[in-house]
Formats: C-alpha cells, structure tokens, sequence
C-alpha cells in the first residue's frame, strides 16, 4: 500500500482544519503539527503537538486527538474514523493508530526522518499487522510543509 494524492473535497477541508491546529501548537511555541479525527461527517477529536507544555513525550497531535475521540465516543477503538494529520506519522503514532483501529489516515507532509506511513517504509501497512488503515499522502502537501519548514528557519534564526 502506498499513498496516492487523489484526496476528495472533504479531505482538503478536513486538512486544512488540521493546518489551523498546527497553528495553534506553532503559537504555543510547539511544532507546529496537528490532527483531526472524523467519524462520520463530524469531528470525534483533535489534536496539536503538546509535548512541551504537557511535558510529554506522546503529546504529539495524533496521540491527542485518538485520546480524545475515545474520551468522546467511550471506546478505544475507532474503527470507520479517518484520522487527518498535517505530518506523516512516526513510529509511535502508527503503532497508536493500528490499535485504535483508525480505518484511514490522510496526512499532508512526508517526513523523510521519521515518518512511517507513505515512504518507502510504512509500518501502517506491513503485511505481519493484524490491522492496516487506508493511506492516503501529501494532501494540502506545500502547505503543511511550509508551515513545518518556515517554523524551522525562524528556531534556527
């Protein structure tokens, strides 16, 4: 499974709901990252990077908002929810994302770093996994990266 670009409407809406997190966590003084689960037609949780603030390693965006739609819905699993995030999941999130049963992911920037579901290793789609959500990448792509890279040039400067 690798990621394509044939994002629908509704998935360029959603990420740029995502970008206006990543907004939110680059005025905290975080990366700027952020994340939106939907199920349905409807927001079950969101999420920007908070590790700094919370002092956590696993505030990362994705980790928020899985938290926060199962706070919402009352279960840990979230099978059918697509999870919107401006930056390619790392190790940790895939791996949350896997459990939680999160049926698509649509993410905006590829990470050539860290990021493991749409380069050319993506733990969300190894065939020993007993769960494999749909990917989909680079969607709303230049806009997630320039707000990733301007947020770098201005730490470096």
């Amino acid at each position: 499974m690798s990621p394509s670009n044939g994002s629908s409407p509704g998935d360029t809406c959603w990420m740029r709901h995502a970008l206006d997190l990543a907004r939110r966590a680059e005025r905290e003084g975080e990366v700027p990252v952020g994340a939106v689960l939907v199920l349905g037609d409807e927001i079950a949780g969101e999420g920007w990077n908070r590790p700094i603030a919370t002092h956590d390693p696993t505030a990362h965006a994705e980790i928020l908002a899985l938290r926060s739609a199962a706070a919402a819905i009352g279960n840990y699993r979230l099978p059918g929810a697509t999870l919107y995030v401006t930056l390619e999941p790392c190790v940790m999130c895939a791996g949350a994302i896997g459990h939680a049963r999160v049926a698509r992911v649509v993410f905006g920037a590829y990470d050539p770093k860290t990021g493991v579901a749409g380069g050319p290793f993506s733990l969300l789609a190894l065939g020993q996994s007993n769960h494999k959500p749909e990917v989909e990448g680079g969607v709303l792509e230049p806009d997630c990266r320039h707000l990733l890279r301007d947020f770098f040039r201005r730490k470096r400067t």
